[in-house]
């Protein structure tokens, strides 16, 4: 059984710092709602506080965790071992968006590298950290960050990222608004 904590400690801190892909999983109220769970890489992860962590969300062929961080505000994020000692974290709390234009982006946005295609901070409020073991997770070989997502972004150009979110990002699977596409 995994340990569970109130607040991040030190070596929770260490361990998130080394990781480089995170999974993100949050779920639509309904019973008919899907749950989603997404990867997430490059240098978006930030522990702002023992309490209060933030990832840099980029542009993609969806937008569930936003559409499900507005309607109830349930997420979880794990982080995963695959090198290293066995270790599985959770983080469950209770997320917000911050939209280009709002202060709470100008104040975070300058915490992470900059990164085309950058469309919303996730902030997230955690009330319970979770340790567990891990021992069945594979060891993977960390080879690099993929360019294709930053290539893609560069390809479109500001008026084409603009374009693509208003048309594939303002509505989840299910039909849940999103906070992009409550600004169309």
């Amino acid at each position: 059984m995994g340990k569970q904590f109130a607040a991040l400690l030190p070596e929770h801190r260490r361990f998130i710092e080394k990781q480089k892909v995170f999974f993100v999983g949050s779920a639509a109220m309904s019973a008919e709602g899907h749950v989603n769970v997404s990867p997430k890489g490059y240098d978006a992860f930030r522990v702002l506080s023992d309490n209060r962590v933030a990832y840099l969300d980029l542009t993609g062929s969806g937008n569930e965790t936003s559409a499900h961080v507005m309607e109830n505000g349930r997420v979880t994020i794990l982080f995963c071992a695959f090198e290293g000692p066995p270790n599985i974290l959770r983080l469950y709390g209770a997320g917000a968006v911050a939209l280009p234009g709002s202060s709470e982006w100008e104040s975070l946005v300058p915490l992470f590298p900059p990164m085309p295609g950058a469309r919303q901070i996730i902030v997230v409020d955690v009330h319970l950290v979770q340790s567990s073991c891990g021992y069945a997770v594979p060891f993977l070989s960390y080879e690099g960050e993929r360019d294709t997502l930053q290539r893609w972004a560069d390809q479109k150009g500001e008026e084409g990222l603009v374009e693509y979110r208003r048309t594939k990002n303002g509505k989840s699977i299910d039909g849940l608004p999103t906070p992009l596409g409550s600004q169309a």
